[in-house]
């Protein structure tokens, strides 16, 4: 990614306590949210269902706009809005008379020419609220209908998923709309890593012909954002989360030359937790090669990433590094004027 003057000159200007809170887009707190903006220098907020429950849509773009009122650097203000089971907003009547429907629903629908549709619609429904990033498309395949990715994918082949996950980017980047494909490198029929550690014990060869076509795909119509699983792939690295492996990232970066924004799923899933134990798990993941920390504990963790940076253990040109790319993203996306 091409880091312009204008980014560069924004960062020089920046402290330390400033660049990691960048870093980071956290869950919306209940309490402080506007307070917590400045205190923390964030650089954004994940919105769930209860933002959105039992507001007026008028409510919810007056809360977006404090928060927003409130930044020195504005934030991305992100939702899972993926369609079908996971949506945040559109679940509610009084912000769409019916819930977006999932990609599989769609593509039965009319195909993706009609996914392609609904990833536009999606994108004005999400910008006139003030939402400028959603964490779809869901690139993974997953073969057991009860399995609990299954019925967030596409449920086709790795071709069709393919086509899909570059339409509805494509689709995304036009509306000025940010997407981050996930989860990569790819979920397939593994255990719920919100709540287990799952390890994926397939062949590069099965995931080179299959589950990374999604996500290369997304890549060459320009994702700005790619999510990592914390799934154990033990064909990549058999010793940690991909979310906290190096190799992983290496992977990713040199493999697959994807060259813009690295997303960690939640920071607070057991997956990670149990892995990491005391230990700050953003400073593990800025080790790794994240750039982008997605956490609901950024209280704990903003401040043990500025220490790790003070005792000599992230260097200030590794924040940079990433903070480069995080602001990149916000001036192309209209986000910074």
């Amino acid at each position: 990614m091409r880091i312009s003057d204008k980014v560069r000159n924004i960062i020089k200007k920046m402290n330390l306590e400033e660049k990691v809170g960048q870093l980071f887009v956290v869950r919306c707190p209940r309490e402080d949210a506007v307070q917590d903006v400045k205190k923390y220098h964030l650089g954004g907020y994940t919105l769930y269902a209860v933002d959105f429950e039992g507001k007026t849509p008028e409510e919810v773009r007056n809360d977006i706009r404090s928060y927003q009122d409130n930044a020195d650097i504005p934030l991305f203000i992100a939702a899972d809005e993926e369609g079908g089971k996971v949506v945040r907003i559109s679940k509610f009547a009084q912000f769409r008379s019916e819930p977006f429907k999932s990609p599989s629903e769609l593509y039965r629908e009319g195909g993706i020419e009609r996914i392609a549709e609904d990833a536009k619609e999606k994108s004005g429904f999400l910008l006139g609220y003030g939402i400028n990033l959603n964490y779809a498309p869901v690139c993974d395949m997953a073969t057991d209908p009860d399995n609990f990715i299954y019925h967030r994918t596409l449920g086709l082949d790795a071709g069709k998923t393919a086509e899909y996950a570059k339409a509805v980017v494509k689709v995304m980047n036009e509306c000025r709309m940010l997407s981050a494909v996930k989860h990569f490198p790819g979920y397939g029929d593994n255990v719920d890593t919100h709540t287990l550690v799952a390890r994926d014990g397939r062949s590069m060869d099965e995931f080179m012909n299959r589950d990374l076509l999604p996500f290369i795909g997304a890549f060459e119509v320009g994702a700005p954002i790619v999510m990592i699983a914390h799934n154990i792939v033990e064909c990549m690295d058999p010793s940690c989360p991909a979310s906290l492996s190096p190799k992983v990232h290496k992977f990713l970066r040199e493999d697959l030359h994807f060259d813009n924004v690295i997303m960690t799923d939640s920071l607070d899933m057991n997956a990670i937790t149990l892995y990491t134990g005391d230990r700050a798990a953003a400073v593990g993941a800025i080790m790794s090669g994240n750039d982008l920390l997605c956490c609901g504990t950024y209280k704990h963790q903003i401040p043990a990433v500025i220490d790790a940076v003070k005792k000599g253990e992230i260097s200030e040109e590794r924040i940079d590094e990433s903070l480069g790319k995080i602001l990149q993203l916000k001036v192309n996306f209209g986000i910074i004027d």
